[in-house]
Parts: structure tokens; C-alpha cells; sequence
């Protein structure tokens, strides 16, 4: 099997999702002999009666902020906390990764809020969290592993392709922090992880008419990752040697199944009113975990033919609080309202909800995912792309599917057996397979800020800076080009950049993104600044006269770069900062 980085004897995986998480592993030798012989931990909830193979992304810590729990154990322990009104202390997190999406931006010392409004510092949430991942893994390989060099272990994280590089090098830092050797870590691209997965399985384990053709050689399919927080779209061609092709710069956006969630809450705001809700959320926590992991269990049951009503138990204290604040009956005051007559009905503590309420929760995620769908298949660059691949958690919801499958009927969907999983096995393979993916597509024009000489019938007058007596305008010098097809790994042409004075020996460059083709100033309609290279010079000779030559590394899952002194042509240190100054 060509490709296979022979120095990773154990590839380890961390699937870092919005609502659930998990880790799988395999070893090297195992995945010559199978690609799909991967191991990953089966998680038990409190009451040990449901089995997953992924947890809760929940996290607990103490009031002096040291760390208690994570998964479904948090879960537990902040809802018993709650119960005995224990609970105001402690900080709890739920569902924070979509910080990182949402965020413009990221710092290393930026804080986030638990479930009541507390702050910690996020680097330390997200670190403490991978880390449990890390050590349990550990742990729970620890038979499989007797002997076993902790620097043969490989570590693959998984992101969203849509998140930013401040977000990819943000979980980077985090998981170092975790204990993760940063040599040894590779950051994944989700919808990426879960293709490489589903082009392994026989095609008895995967659904769908155009399963046994999606993976042929000059094949064209779209990957649709639906996960909790975020949809991830890209679109790969399959190459004569079976790597991939991505034809278009992924995309996508925050229309996960965390959008039908908000939408049952809103539901119930609705129902019984803002204040209602608010006050059974804050004195009433441990009912308000429970109501909402009932509703995550039945909306994986709605289907778009079910006419039979849904029942979901609603605690007792959320009625005690409509009569507290409304001065009457809960039940009996929904009966009456008209826009509800015949929708909803109760029986004892149980609400029945009309089928078609439920099957509204996931109208508004549903129809962004189409429209933007068809936004892509518009495509000059995706013509050609007949089959839809299905993944990720929300890919297991039949309402989506059916969605999907009625609004794109010339188009062929597959959807493997394990679609949740897909994502996380499918980065232990591409941890052991990082060559998998021939080619990438830029998601935005990338170039840093440099002076250059003043051309008159190029720049503004306005623009002109003095500088050693030359006339000088601050440019956007492009590296690479929004769209712009690029070898997986590739390095672009050598850029020649000078020190501003001869005693500086630490050169920061401004890395901006544009999306737009051809900027020409990096303050241009559509310019963000990313953050900064920098570099650190070994030859402090030769005054200003110092050059470097730059070359920035696209195609990976992470910008790269590599910089080499002129004069010398010694490589010299220089990485990227994408997350500001730091406070620690």
C-alpha cells in the first residue's frame, strides 16, 4: 500500500465535535492488513444503560478552576451538582467549540462563558478537554500498547475546513498545552477525514445507488459533513492512483444540528414565555439537561412520513414555574390558546406534539444547507459532480436526508453505515496516509504587506511614503490566489524581503487574506489581516542589506512556511502568529 508514513507505528485520532466527541486508534501494522481494523472507546452514560462510541463535548471544572470531568461523566456530576443546588460554583461548559468559528478574533488569552455566564480563559477549556482524550486513550490502549514509544504515536486532530487559520493553529496550541507533541500532530479537515474513510468500506456499508461508482478513478463526488455546530462541504475527483483532487475551496457554514435544538428551545419560549424559561434554567438546571437530552434522543426518530404525535416528558418544575409566574395552570392554559388548538395535547406530565411541529425544528438548517448546496452545484469547477456523500451526525437524521434526496433528484446520495463516525475514523486513516489528497483549492488570496517602489500609473499619489529618500507605496504582495488549485504540500515562488533597519534581527510581516483575485493594498474591499510572520535573523552582518527568501506552503491542512537567509543560505527560524500578543 503506497503512501504509508513508515515512522507512525500507532496513529491516534481525536474527533473534537460540537455535541459529541471521541478518539480511535490503529496500529501500523494492523492497517496494512485492513485500513478499517480501528479501534475506538465505547462510552457508557451515567445510568449505563446507552453505549456510544463517542461522548458528550462537556466539560467541568472546579471552582478553583482545576479540572473535574469530561463527556457524559461532566454531564452527570453538573446535573447532580444542580439537584442539590451546588452547582453556582463550578464551571461547566457545553458545547463551546463553535467559539472558534464565530470569534473574528482569536487570542490566546480570549475567554468564553459556562452555562452561567462565568468566564474562563479558553485556551485552558479546550486544552484540559483534549487532554482527558489524550489520557484516556492512553489508558484505554495501554493492553494494546505494552512497550510502546510514546514518540511512535502519532496524533491527528480534527477541524472544521470551513474554521479559519487563527482556529486551526488556536487547537494546535491546545492540544501541545494537552500534552501532544506538536511533531507529532496533524490537524485533519473533517469533511476531508470522513471521505478517506467511506473510500475504504465495502460497499455493503455504504447506502446509496451510486456507492459502487463514487470512488472509480475521474469519479466526481460532493462531501457533505453535517456535523453538530457547522456544515463542511468540499468536492473531490478521484485520481488514476485513487489520491484526491479537491475542485473546489471548501465551504460551508453554522447550520449543523445544534439549529433544530434552537429551534425546540425557541419552541418552548413559544409555549410558555421568555421568563418562564429562564427562570427553569437558572433554578432549575438538572431539569433542563434532562429535558434536552430527551429531545436529542427523539429527534433522531422524526421522519418526514410519521403522522403519529411525539410525547416528551416535561419536568414538573417547568410547570410550577408557568403557574408561579402566569397564576394558573400550564396545561390547561395551552389548551386554550387558538394558534395552539389541536397541535398539542398533554397527558399527565407528558406534552404530545403535533408530527408536523417537530418536522418544522429542522426546516431552517434543512433549507440553508440546500440553498447553499445549489449555490455550489452552480459551479463552472463542480460541473460533472453527480453523487452527494453524506457524513457526519446530522447526516444520520432522516429529515435531512430526505431533504436532500428530494431537492437534488438527478444527483445520486450515499451515505455510509456509521456516518457519525466517519469523520473520526477516517483521520486515523489519514494519519497514516497524510499523501491521501493530491490537490487543494485556496480558500482566499494570501499575501503580506511590503513596501515597493512607487509606480505612477499603478498606485495613488496619495499612497506615497518617504523612505531613505525613495518614494515607496504599502502593498499587498500575493502569494497565492483565491481558487487557485494547489499541490497538496506545494511551496510557491521565493519572495526577497528586506529588515527596515540594520539592527533589526526580528522581521514581522503582516500576513493579510483578500477575497478578492488581485488586491492591490491590503486595506482593499474584502483584506483582513491574519496576523504576522515571523522571522528571526542568524546573520546580524551586512546593515539593511540582509535579504530573505520566503516561501509559503500551501495545500496542507495548515499554512507552512520556510525561510532561508540569502547571503548564506541557511534555513532560519520563522513560523506564523495568527493569535495576537499574548498576556501570560
Amino acid at each position: 500500500m503506497t503512501g504509508i508514513d513508515q515512522s507512525r507505528m500507532l496513529v491516534a485520532a481525536i474527533d473534537f465535535g460540537t455535541t459529541f466527541s471521541g478518539y480511535a486508534f490503529s496500529f501500523r501494522s494492523d492497517f496494512l492488513q485492513d485500513p478499517l481494523k480501528i479501534h475506538a472507546n465505547h462510552w457508557t452514560t451515567g445510568s449505563g444503560s446507552n453505549v456510544s462510541q463517542k461522548t458528550s463535548t462537556c466539560v467541568l471544572f472546579k471552582p478553583n478552576k482545576a479540572f473535574h470531568s469530561f463527556g457524559f461523566e461532566a454531564e452527570d456530576k453538573y446535573s447532580e451538582l444542580a439537584l442539590e443546588e451546588q452547582h453556582s460554583d463550578w464551571y461547566y461548559f457545553r458545547r463551546f467549540k463553535m467559539v472558534l468559528y464565530k470569534i473574528q478574533e482569536l487570542s490566546r488569552d480570549f475567554e468564553i462563558e459556562d452555562a452561567d455566564g462565568k468566564l474562563m480563559r479558553a485556551m485552558d477549556v479546550f486544552s484540559a478537554s483534549i487532554r482527558y482524550l489524550r489520557e484516556h486513550m492512553l489508558q484505554a490502549g495501554e493492553d494494546k500498547m505494552y512497550g510502546l514509544n510514546s514518540e511512535e504515536i502519532h496524533w491527528v486532530l480534527t477541524v472544521p475546513a470551513i474554521w479559519s487559520d487563527a482556529a486551526k493553529q488556536f487547537m494546535r496550541e491546545a492540544a501541545i498545552q494537552a500534552g501532544i507533541n506538536g511533531g507529532n500532530l496533524l490537524i485533519a479537515l473533517e469533511p476531508e477525514a470522513a471521505s478517506f474513510y467511506c473510500k475504504y468500506l465495502p460497499v455493503e456499508r455504504i447506502s446509496g445507488e451510486g456507492a459502487v461508482t463514487c470512488f472509480r478513478p475521474a469519479s466526481r463526488y460532493l462531501v457533505l459533513d453535517a456535523g453538530g455546530g457547522t456544515i463542511d462541504i468540499t468536492v473531490h475527483e478521484v485520481h488514476a492512483d485513487g489520491r484526491l483532487k479537491e475542485l473546489y475551496k471548501a465551504n460551508g457554514g453554522h447550520w449543523g444540528g445544534t439549529k433544530v435544538d434552537e429551534a425546540f428551545q425557541q419552541l418552548l419560549v413559544d409555549i410558555a414565555g421568555l421568563d418562564v424559561m429562564d427562570a427553569f434554567y437558572s433554578k432549575h438546571r438538572d431539569d433542563y439537561l434532562d429535558l434536552f437530552r430527551e429531545f436529542e434522543l427523539k429527534k433522531r426518530t422524526i421522519t418526514m412520513d410519521m403522522d403519529q404525535r411525539i410525547t416528551i416528558k416535561l419536568p414538573l418544575s417547568l410547570h410550577d414555574e408557568f403557574v408561579h409566574h402566569r397564576g394558573e395552570d400550564f396545561r390547561k392554559s395551552m389548551l386554550m390558546r387558538q394558534e395552539l388548538s389541536g397541535k398539542l395535547t398533554f397527558a399527565g406530565d407528558k406534552l404530545r406534539l403535533d408530527p408536523e411541529i417537530m418536522k418544522n425544528l429542522f426546516r431552517n438548517a434543512c433549507s440553508s444547507i440546500v440553498c447553499h448546496l445549489q449555490e455550489i452545484f452552480g459551479q463552472r469547477s463542480v460541473r460533472g459532480t453527480d453523487t452527494i456523500l453524506m457524513v457526519g451526525g446530522f447526516s444520520e437524521s432522516p429529515v435531512l436526508r430526505q431533504a436532500i434526496k428530494d431537492s437534488f433528484p438527478g444527483k445520486k446520495v450515499v451515505i455510509p453505515n456509521e456516518a457519525g463516525l466517519s469523520v473520526l475514523k477516517g483521520a486515523v486513516i489519514f494519519g497514516h496516509k497524510p499523501a491521501i489528497v493530491m490537490q487543494r483549492v485556496s480558500r482566499f488570496t494570501y499575501g503580506v504587506e511590503t513596501y515597493t517602489a512607487f509606480l505612477p500609473n499603478v498606485h495613488e499619489e496619495n499612497r506615497v511614503e518617504k523612505h531613505n529618500g525613495e518614494r515607496v507605496c504599502l502593498v499587498f504582495d500575493k502569494h497565492v490566489e483565491i481558487g487557485q488549485a494547489i499541490p497538496s504540500s506545494g511551496m510557491f515562488q521565493e519572495r526577497r524581503y528586506y529588515p527596515l533597519t540594520s539592527t533589526t534581527t526580528i522581521l514581522k510581516m503582516a500576513i493579510y487574506t483578500s477575497t478578492d483575485n488581485n488586491p492591490l493594498y491590503t486595506d482593499d474591499r474584502g483584506c483582513e489581516k491574519l496576523g504576522e510572520l515571523i522571522v528571526e535573523y542568524e546573520d546580524l552582518t551586512g546593515g539593511k542589506n540582509r535579504p530573505i527568501l520566503a516561501k509559503m506552503i500551501f495545500g496542507g491542512t495548515e499554512l507552512g512556511v520556510e525561510v532561508v537567509e540569502e547571503k548564506t543560505g541557511k534555513q532560519t527560524r520563522a513560523a506564523f502568529n495568527f493569535l495576537g500578543e499574548t498576556n501570560a
